[in-house]
């Protein structure tokens, strides 16, 4: 998620620890992932629609489907006394919008990664509707961190942070390839994904802290939702993952090659 002021895409987007890009991960899926596919075609098609608006279009979308928390924390000053149920659209409809092509991009190669593997053990139905809450859940604690912002904030990291944690608690040792960039090298390595998780989530928390202290006036990283959707993950994998009498457990040679099934070397 990020926040955009004057519905302009900040410099900024969503970072990984120390730019650690994830490339690919060794946990092998067993059913096509028809619901990430819907989501990123979803993501994609709203996107289109979004840079074929004009300026004042595109500002009265985001004004009604973005979320500005001073509409909920502050009404007077957002000059909006009453709220119906309709008002609280954007906590949902916030995480299908983003603020540019490297926002979009980043987004859905994460979701493309991690999605698979989650979708996979929790099961389309309730794998839709954990991202959908992860999403939410982002949204709030964004909310609650800036109850006098203003300024719109949107993107699908928030929930794709939830699918993140979720794949970190079901396979902490599941190695990933990871890509960094130095100078002109590109250099890759394989680290465990509760490793690359735990530094990405320390790099949400440290981001988030500093802003509380320093604010800053313009659009930029809403690390706080990152955050709660991270912690809505982790938290909510348990009540939702498939049993194994509906999930038969991998055996031990459906694993990609070299690892076993949950993604362990």
């Amino acid at each position: 998620m990020i926040i955009v002021c004057r519905y302009v895409q900040s410099d900024q987007d969503q970072g990984a620890p120390a730019e650690m890009f994830p490339i690919q991960n060794t946990v092998p899926t067993r059913y096509p992932p028809f619901v990430t596919w819907a989501l990123i075609a979803a993501n994609c098609a709203i996107f289109f629609i979004q840079i074929s608006l004009s300026e004042p279009q595109l500002e009265r979308l985001l004004s009604r489907l973005a979320l500005i928390p001073a509409r909920y924390f502050a009404p007077s000053s957002y000059d909006n006394a009453s709220l119906a149920l309709a008002d609280y659209l954007p906590f949902v409809s916030n995480m299908f919008l983003h603020g540019g092509w490297l926002h979009l991009i980043l987004n859905m190669w994460t979701l493309w990664l991690f999605g698979p593997a989650v979708e996979d053990r929790l099961g389309p139905g309730r794998y839709l509707c954990f991202y959908v809450a992860s999403g939410v859940f982002a949204s709030v604690t964004h909310a609650v961190f800036n109850p006098t912002s203003v300024i719109p904030a949107l993107g699908a990291s928030g929930a794709i942070a939830g699918v993140l944690g979720c794949f970190v608690r079901l396979f902490p040792h599941a190695r990933l390839v990871v890509f960094i960039p130095i100078l002109f090298f590109p250099l890759f390595f394989e680290v465990p994904a509760a490793v690359f998780a735990g530094l990405w989530f320390l790099t949400q928390i440290l981001h988030g802290t500093a802003e509380l202290f320093m604010p800053s006036a313009g659009g930029g990283i809403a690390w706080w939702a990152h955050s709660g959707g991270f912690v809505a993950g982790f938290v909510l994998t348990p009540l939702l993952q498939q049993s194994k009498r509906r999930h038969r457990t991998y055996y031990a040679d459906e694993g990609v090659l070299g690892f076993d099934p949950s993604g362990r070397p």
